[in-house]
């Protein structure tokens, strides 16, 4: 059997996207109109990605070394082949310096999720991980599908409750005490109690489904999407008042100009936009384990929190 997730289809329409409760990335919160589509039921998994790896012989980036010239001031050990490893601190740390708990590791790559010495035994229903957007997008091809824009993706996860909630299943995050995605428990990034069974990526499908059958739409690991990063969704930037007769085509985004990370000006590498959050999501530091939660990630960065799932257009 195919080791390809199967396809769950969504009707599309007309859904609320963003959020003007939460994050400022997030603003403002907005009518958007997608057409139907299909999307896989969970991420890729190694499995996956191994098969297309046997098939056509791809290298990630992470496994390619960096260009010198796109990281000026860059230390030559960082260029190696490689890529950022999620570290447990030992104590309390200052949460505004990611520095402390992030790790560029030579060797890390989907193959060795860890760096040199770790493998993916027991991991290949896994989530794959370390996958840079042209890794992801690639992948796509092969398979004959495509990756969702941001505003897919969104509609997806929000299984058809239109309502505002803050997560598929409603507004508490642990409904009777109970866990219902993979995201960290207790307090970040130096104690993680775990209570949904997992310290790190789970098995996809290990939680329950979205109405539209869409496993880990939040949680576990963040998912690539196709549209370019911006700091507010266009109909809240200015000049882009959305018109009262009309609704945003989901299909647009941003543009790549606005993507770039204006606190690192010297590096210009655009950024898309990465949803649904991750294991390592925390209520004590980072609340993006919800459906209109949004991060940018830069083209060559796949990390150990990173993957992505397909989707089908109907020609």
């Amino acid at each position: 059997m195919s080791p390809q997730a199967r396809l769950c289809q969504v009707p599309g329409g007309r859904f609320t996207m963003g959020s003007d409760r939460h994050y400022a990335e997030e603003a403002p919160a907005h009518p958007v109109q997608v057409a139907p589509f299909l999307i896989e039921a969970t991420t890729v998994t190694n499995a996956a990605f191994a098969a297309f790896v046997e098939a056509t012989g791809h290298r990630t980036v992470a496994e390619r070394p960096l260009d010198p010239a796109r990281y000026p001031g860059a230390r030559p050990e960082n260029l190696a082949p490689g890529s950022l490893v999620f570290r447990m601190t030992d104590g309390p740390v200052d949460t505004s310096d990611y520095r402390q708990w992030w790790a560029w590791v030579p060797g890390a790559c989907w193959r060795h999720p860890e760096g040199p010495g770790s493998d993916l035994r027991d991991r290949m229903d896994h989530p794959v991980v370390h996958v840079a957007y042209a890794d992801a997008k690639a992948y796509a091809r092969w398979a004959g599908r495509d990756l969702p824009t941001e505003a897919e993706w969104e509609c997806a996860a929000q299984g058809g409750h239109d309502d505002g909630r803050e997560f598929p299943w409603g507004d508490e995050l642990m409904p009777g005490g109970k866990c219902l995605a993979n995201f960290w428990q207790g307090a970040f990034p130096w104690r993680n109690d775990a209570l949904d069974g997992f310290a790190g990526t789970a098995p996809v499908a290990s939680f329950p489904a979205n109405p539209f059958g869409l496993h880990d739409m939040i949680g576990n690991v963040w998912e690539w999407t196709s549209s370019w990063y911006s700091a507010r969704h266009a109909s809240g930037q200015a000049g882009a008042a959305p018109s009262p007769c009309c609704v945003p085509d989901g299909a647009r985004g941003a543009a790549i100009d606005a993507s770039y990370d204006p606190a690192q000006p010297a590096i210009r590498i655009p950024r898309k936009v990465v949803k649904g959050g991750s294991f390592l999501c925390a209520e004590s530091y980072c609340r993006r384990y919800r459906s209109a939660a949004r991060h940018a990630q830069m083209v060559d960065s796949g990390m150990s929190h990173v993957g992505f799932r397909c989707v089908v257009r109907p020609a």
